[in-house]
């Protein structure tokens, strides 16, 4: 039994002070006292306890591209589209050494920000070329290498990807990395389960039929349903470009088209959503979906602005994501998601409510959908639930003195992940002082990486 105490810690009772947490040897939480005093059993003291927070969507290897896209080409507007092109001459130089080295590399950070778990939404299949791996699930495989490593905790979602676009057209050079038809997809889905079976058992499996444009219609319920009542991830109308295509082409725009064909419930998880029309919006919120929200890459690749406060409003889930990871901070995934609505309707505290603050607001919204978007019991300080926790260090300068939802105001808009002290994942003690417990060693590995990449870029 490893027993924590938190001088302030915000359970699901609300913030509670001098909190003594027992952890059982399953990674639960076996028990919660307030107003305890220190005892001496304690494994960890901390300042400020929180529930950790599961990022929702990830692509590992795209984190050795970070910088590297932002130069303008002969195009006079650069786009995500062209972003794209980039991406996919950059991922033919990956090895399956190069993709374990930096996903732990990207685990590591993750676990550093506050993070507790990774969905990795995983499409990078096969050989350049498209040529299959002796092991169709090597990819898999090396992620759940990685995982082995750093201790967080793993969502794997492996991709369906088989078209170029609602045309059905052929994958491109890079692209076809990512291609399999239905049957070769569901012989992947399959050996990707026992890729992951020797993970801890926290380990979740689900599905991701990537996009509307790269899996017919034919198919995209059948990809669903191979994940049971795991996780399901799609993305959805993420791009202007992507919307007219769909509705070109099978006569809706996305968010409607889904909604009106598959049985989107608390299972899926809709990536993005920057392009959608007010009732779309609406009628996402009421299905119980998470709408996974990435601030940082739509920011960088410009798909747009979610509709945070008429969703949120109207009773709609949400979660936060590091997506392309050029940049992985969990703080400024939740500030740039508030200061985005702010910028766009002229306001402040535009998704606090009178009862919470922006920050409270915010970060309960993204503890519980970032949990059920990985289909992880955890998001939350409880009795039974994973002892996913992040700790911070109320000694950091702008934190003397805060208590509250003072305390994360403070850490989102006015702090950074440097605040972040101690991270559990499923009672995994894996951040302590602020440093991932193996932070030398995979950051020595990730530099001989770079260093082989660099005649690539």
């Amino acid at each position: 039994m490893k027993v924590l105490w938190a001088n302030q810690a915000l359970t699901t009772s609300g913030w509670q002070r001098n909190v003594r947490i027992e952890i059982d040897e399953t990674g639960r939480i076996a028990a919660i006292q307030a107003d305890s005093a220190a005892s001496s059993d304690a494994t960890s003291k901390t300042d400020i306890l929180l529930p950790a927070i599961s990022n929702l969507h990830s692509h590992a290897f795209q984190r050795s591209m970070a910088g590297l896209t932002e130069r303008r080409g002969p195009d006079p507007r650069d786009t995500f589209w062209t972003w794209r092109q980039l991406m996919f001459r950059f991922l033919d130089q990956l090895t399956p050494d190069h993709v374990e080295a930096i996903a732990a590399f990207v685990q590591m950070e993750m676990l550093e920000a506050g993070y507790a778990n990774n969905t990795e939404f995983h499409y990078l299949h096969h050989r350049p070329g498209g040529h299959l791996y002796d092991n169709i699930a090597e990819m898999a495989e090396r992620i759940a290498a990685a995982t082995e490593i750093t201790g967080i905790g793993l969502t794997l979602l492996p991709v369906h990807y088989q078209y170029g676009g609602c045309d059905k057209r052929p994958l491109g050079p890079g692209q076809i990395r990512f291609g399999n038809d239905p049957d070769q997809f569901t012989k992947l889905y399959e050996e990707s389960v026992r890729a992951i079976k020797n993970l801890p058992a926290d380990t979740v499996m689900g599905v991701a039929p990537h996009s509307l444009r790269a899996v017919g219609r034919e198919d995209l319920l059948a990809t669903s349903l191979l994940s049971k009542d795991g996780p399901i991830h799609m993305h959805l109308a993420e791009q202007l470009a992507e919307v007219d295509e769909v509705r070109e082409s099978w006569g809706k725009r996305p968010t409607e088209w889904l909604l009106e064909n598959a049985d989107v419930n608390a299972n899926w998880c809709l990536i993005h959503c920057t392009q959608m029309e007010e009732h779309e919006t609406l009628a996402l919120a009421k299905t119980g979906a998470v709408a996974g929200l990435c601030p940082i890459t739509e920011s960088s690749l410009g798909d747009g602005i979610f509709d945070g406060v008429r969703y949120l409003n109207a009773g709609g889930v949400i979660g936060v994501g590091s997506d392309s990871n050029i940049r992985i901070s969990l703080s400024e995934e939740l500030r740039t998601l508030e200061y985005s609505q702010r910028l766009r309707d002229n306001s402040r505290a535009a998704l606090a409510t009178e009862e919470k603050s922006t920050a409270r607001r915010i970060y309960d919204a993204a503890a519980k959908g970032g949990a059920q978007a990985a289909g992880r019991d955890s998001g939350r300080i409880e009795v039974g639930a994973l002892a996913d926790l992040m700790a911070l260090d109320g000694s950091a300068v702008d934190l003397i003195g805060r208590t509250g939802d003072t305390i994360l105001d403070t850490y989102i808009f006015a702090g950074d992940d440097r605040m972040v002290r101690d991270v559990w994942s499923a009672g995994r003690h894996v951040v302590t002082e602020g440093r991932h417990i193996a932070h030398d060693a995979i950051t020595n590995r990730y530099r001989k990486v770079m260093e082989q990449l660099k005649e690539a870029v």
